[in-house]
Order: structure tokens, then C-alpha cells, then sequence
């Protein structure tokens, strides 16, 4: 696998936000991790969740009824992951470092595994964010076309129409497949994971049997098959459309670039965190309500600036970042609403489902978007 590194040896921007960000907490004597705000959060996403799915295995009810629960319980599990596993698995829940494990292992109770996503998240996408060939959030199917480096299909001319349908896939084949190629295959995407301990592996095999017992078995033998299918078809298209929408409105929006690396080693001629500016946007920094579900997400540029730091106070070190980009001369890419987020995100992927002419096959692969939308 060919190596990508940062050239940090100047890395000014860095310093100065780290500089301002670590006086923002010093004056006001908040922690870094998570506080009420997050915890709170836990009290309700996840008594909710058991609360939808125990009355949906024992309760007789109308069927727009169960479907409703269907949908609710599969929203609660999107906003557990966002509030509660990613913060979690980041480090940034508690202070506690078992805490932050016990809590990130919501992501396995939901059909995920914590071991893969550490490397594939916290590592690989947050050090190379939308580098192809490294990155794995931009190759989740080849049926996406979503950097502009990657292999063309004529169906992509399309993918902006079958995008949701593509995303509604997004948990049945996280949780069914994609996690199995990464244990037998020993690498995520094109990186070689580090060897799993016994621990790892038990983990693996007991929490994936635990997720079919208990969102397969379970509900077949207390509502029947066709019940169980139709709820967990419900429950899943809602998951997997909301958490990719969610994820990809970070980076495959107007103004995002993209980078890739092949088989040659590669530096990328800006510091780390200035590479994280470039490739990352916010939504509906506005909307309370969004904020709260999204666990933070929709304010994308700081979290891949303080990872470690706790959602909860993304809001706040919003205004910080933007000063700091003014000064430096950076760009801070932001949409004022969810709806403009999702707009831009079709027409860039509408853009990269063209089919790529000679000239922009040589083009860098940071401007081949701005160059085709001219």
C-alpha cells in the first residue's frame, strides 16, 4: 500500500486553533468529553429504542402503527450511533477510557463491529479524508462513482437518481457483509489491519451472533416471518438512508475537494489540518433540532479538526474555526440548511456520474469538479 503523508512541518494554522480552542476551555472550565448534554441524550435514544422494539414483539397493533415504530426505532438507532457510539469510539464520551469502550460497543448491539471501525473511521478517514484509495468512506459500492479519480460505469450517469435507494442498503450490508469481508480479508479497503487478539475475535463472532438472534430470530418466532421482514426492512431503509446521508453531506457536497494515491508514495503539500478544511463542509449549523439528533455531524470541520473533543461543543468552536480560516486565508465550507446540503450533495454526484473526458483524466483531482461544472 503506497504511504500519504502531510507536510506539517509548518503547520501554523494548526497550532494557532489548537492555541485558541485549548483557552476557549481553559476559560471556561469545561471538560473536553461529553457532560449532561450528551449523557442526557442516552436516557432518552436508548430507552426509547428498547422500549419501540419490545412493544413491536408483543404487542398487537395496526399495521401503520408497527410500521411507525418500524421507523422510529430505526431513527433512534441512527442517533444512538451518531450521539452516543461515535462519540464513544472516538474517546470522547467520558473522560473514563472503560466508559468510552462499554458505550462503544452500542455499534456492535446494532449489527456493526467497533475493532473495524476504529481503522476504517477514526484512522483511515479521518487522516486521509477523501484521498481514493485510502479512503473508505468514498468506496462503498461501485455502483457510487463518488471521487472523481474512481473507475467510470456508464450507470453512474445515473446514480444521482438511485442514490437513496443505494443508501437504503447501507446497514444490511454493513452489518451483513462488509464486516465479514474485513475479517476474512484481514484489510480494510486497501489497508492490512493490525492482527486481532482472541478478545477481538470473540467479540466479533458473539456480538454478529447476537444481532441475528436478536433482530432475526427473536422477532420471527414472537410476530412470524412476514411481520419480521416487512418491520426489519422498514427499520433498516430508514437507518442506512439517514446515516449515509448524514455522512456523505460532509464531503461529496460542492466546495469539498478530492485528492488520490496509487501504487507510489504521496505527500500531500499542506499540513493535516489544513487537508481537513479543504475536504470537509458543515450543514444547518442553525438548526437546533438537527444538531441534536445528528450528534454534532452536521458541524463536520470541527470534528475532523478535535475528534477527541465531544460534539457538545462543536457549536461553540465554530466561531473560533471560522476566524481562525479567515485569517489564514482558508475556506470554511458550510450550508445554511439541511435541504441546500442535500441539493448540492445530487448535483455532485450527478457531476462525478458523468462520464470523465481526456483532459480531466489528467486534470489534479482536486480540480476536475470545479473544471467540469465550467
Amino acid at each position: 500500500m503506497a504511504k500519504v503523508t502531510f507536510n506539517n512541518r509548518n503547520n501554523l494554522f494548526f497550532q494557532s486553533l489548537k492555541k485558541s480552542v485549548d483557552a476557549y476551555f481553559q476559560e471556561t472550565g469545561r471538560k473536553k468529553t461529553g457532560d449532561w448534554r450528551l449523557y442526557s441524550k442516552a436516557l432518552v435514544l436508548i430507552p426509547l429504542s428498547l422500549t419501540c422494539y419490545a412493544f413491536l414483539l408483543t404487542t398487537t397493533m395496526p399495521v401503520w402503527l408497527s410500521l411507525g415504530l418500524c421507523a422510529i426505532l430505526g431513527l433512534s438507532i441512527g442517533s444512538i450511533g451518531f450521539n452516543i457510539m461515535h462519540d464513544a469510539c472516538h474517546g470522547a464520551y467520558s473522560s473514563k477510557k472503560w466508559v468510552n469502550t462499554l458505550f462503544g460497543y452500542t455499534l456492535n448491539a446494532v449489527g456493526g463491529n467497533t475493532f473495524f471501525w476504529k481503522l476504517k473511521h477514526n484512522i483511515l478517514h479521518h487522516t486521509y479524508t477523501n484521498i481514493h484509495g485510502v479512503d473508505d468512506d468514498i468506496a462503498q459500492s461501485k455502483l457510487l462513482r463518488q471521487s472523481p479519480t474512481q473507475e467510470w460505469w456508464p450507470i453512474h450517469r445515473y446514480q444521482h437518481l438511485y442514490l437513496t435507494a443505494a443508501y437504503s442498503l447501507t446497514i444490511f450490508m454493513w452489518a451483513g457483509v462488509r464486516d465479514f469481508e474485513k475479517y476474512f480479508k484481514k484489510k480494510v479497503y486497501n489497508t492490512p489491519i493490525s492482527p486481532m487478539s482472541w478478545q477481538d475475535h470473540a467479540i466479533f463472532w458473539f456480538s454478529k451472533a447476537a444481532y441475528a438472534f436478536f433482530y432475526v430470530v427473536l422477532p420471527i418466532m414472537c410476530v412470524g416471518w412476514q411481520a419480521w421482514l416487512i418491520g426489519y426492512l422498514t427499520m433498516g431503509i430508514v437507518v442506512g438512508i439517514v446515516i449515509s446521508y448524514v455522512f456523505q453531506l460532509a464531503h461529496a457536497v460542492e466546495g469539498p475537494e478530492f485528492d488520490a494515491v496509487g501504487l507510489d508514495d504521496k505527500q500531500i503539500e499542506t499540513e493535516w489540518a489544513v487537508h481537513q478544511i479543504k475536504t470537509t463542509a458543515n450543514f444547518a449549523p442553525g438548526n437546533r433540532f438537527i444538531n441534536w439528533f445528528v450528534g454534532g455531524l452536521n458541524y463536520q470541520v470541527e470534528h475532523h479538526l478535535f475528534p477527541r473533543i465531544s460534539h457538545v461543543h462543536y457549536p461553540a468552536l465554530s466561531q473560533i474555526v471560522q476566524d481562525k480560516c479567515k485569517e489564514f486565508g482558508l475556506p470554511y465550507h458550510s450550508f445554511p440548511t439541511l435541504g441546500q446540503a442535500i441539493a448540492s450533495h445530487v448535483r455532485t454526484m450527478k457531476q462525478l456520474g458523468q462520464k470523465p473526458t481526456i483532459a480531466m483524466a489528467a486534470t489534479e483531482p482536486a480540480q476536475i469538479l470545479s473544471e467540469s461544472a465550467a
